[in-house]
């Protein structure tokens, strides 16, 4: 994704013969997107990637959306999940559209030992809220941390496992690819110097444990909206080397170089990811505007043209009233946001935040399903409303 990265044995030419000791030929595998126009890898297996013993139907996953939901301000609270399965099953999608899906999974337990998972719809951008494990794959293993920014290719093979449960995970489904912003990138595709962080940044594979086991083990494949599970009679992380572009990397959004000035400067400053449909932010720990004029939260904004979709991963937003660490809110395109009533005299004295949040800004409208409205604070629009002797709006702790 950031850079050509390698790993394992490799032969001296793309498409030669390469054998193992016994003169075994390995099967070569060629991993491209867009056609061949995109990034890709190159792969080199012990047994044939094709070759499938069974496989079964496991039914839709698709999301099933409410129709007819009106235009309002949205608060949801997901410290009212419950812990459920693993980081597959245990996902709650709570909205999307056609470009993307945003899910919350409280996950309970790991992933059964011989299972893994596959999603060939969507690359994925998992944010952890917290615990600390490890992302295995056909790539290698990834060390995953609280904080941490987890993004995985579409067609990946791979599982995730934690040291401790429950963890709370954000997921979101992208249907284009994930990139860092062109903007941040020069001719060469490298970060350039304004960008607000480096590659030293992104954690690629750095172990390669290639399994030479011939046994049953199972591959859960997302595709065009449905589970299959596929049994192949080998391990599926049998890979002896790769290289290429395409792999899973970590970013942790405590490594990201918030951008400030003297005066209020605009939510793309802390974008952090990109792609055909919608843009990640991450807001940051950092100083505030220092213009000795400086109004130090934002602006009343309309959003003409996105949603925006608000993670809070603490509970020191100064725009936002009555928000706990774990909640969402959602801003919709047509009705204007911003600064709850008091927010921003009481912000006047700050010379910092210690807001931490995650931010996705779509280009068109998210619908909501059954399992967002169940956890939603129905009375967040009345938040904005001036406070008045005995509306109940008074209350400090709204």
């Amino acid at each position: 994704m950031i850079r050509y990265h390698a790993l394992g044995e490799l032969p001296r030419k793309k498409h030669i013969q390469f054998r193992d000791a016994d003169g075994n030929l390995y099967a070569e595998q060629l991993f491209s997107t867009h056609g061949f126009d995109g990034p890709m890898t190159t792969m080199y297996h012990i047994n044939l990637p094709t070759e499938v013993k069974a496989w079964e139907d496991m039914g839709s996953v698709k999301p099933v959306y409410l129709e007819d939901e009106p235009l309002r301000h949205r608060h949801l609270k997901t410290a009212q999940l419950v812990p459920h399965g693993d980081f597959v099953t245990g996902r709650k999608v709570l909205m999307g559209n056609g470009d993307c899906t945003w899910a919350q999974a409280l996950v309970a337990e790991p992933m059964a030992v011989d299972r893994f998972f596959k999603n060939a719809d969507a690359d994925e951008i998992y944010f952890v809220h917290d615990g600390d494990g490890m992302l295995e794959s056909m790539y290698g293993n990834v060390e995953i941390r609280k904080g941490d920014y987890v993004v995985v290719p579409r067609g990946t093979i791979y599982r995730m496992s934690f040291n401790t449960y429950p963890v709370r995970l954000v997921v979101m489904e992208s249907f284009t690819p994930v990139t860092t912003p062109r903007r941040y990138r020069n001719a060469y595709g490298q970060l350039m110097e304004h960008a607000p962080f480096t590659e030293r940044d992104f954690r690629p594979p750095h172990e390669l444990v290639t399994k030479k086991i011939r046994a049953d083990h199972n591959v859960i494949v997302r595709s065009r909206g449905r589970h299959t599970l596929y049994t192949f009679p080998y391990h599926p992380f049998d890979i002896v080397g790769w290289d290429g572009f395409v792999y899973p990397v970590a970013f942790s959004i405590h490594d990201f170089q918030p951008i400030t000035g003297q005066l209020h400067m605009p939510p793309p400053i802390h974008q952090t990811f990109a792609t055909g449909g919608f843009v990640v932010c991450s807001f940051c720990p950092r100083i505030l505007d220092f213009h000795p004029e400086a109004i130090k939260i934002p602006y009343n904004h309309s959003n003409v043209d996105s949603d925006e979709v608000l993670y809070y991963c603490n509970d020191k937003f100064g725009s936002r009233k009555g928000i706990q660490e774990g909640s969402i809110t959602l801003h919709p395109l047509g009705i204007p946001h911003g600064p709850q009533p008091g927010a921003v005299e009481a912000s006047m004295p700050h010379t910092e935040t210690k807001e931490l949040a995650v931010m996705m800004d779509t280009f068109k409208p998210l619908k909501l399903t059954a399992d967002a409205v169940a956890i939603e604070d129905p009375d967040y629009w009345k938040s904005w409303q001036t406070p008045t002797e005995g509306n109940g709006l008074d209350d400090p702790g709204r």
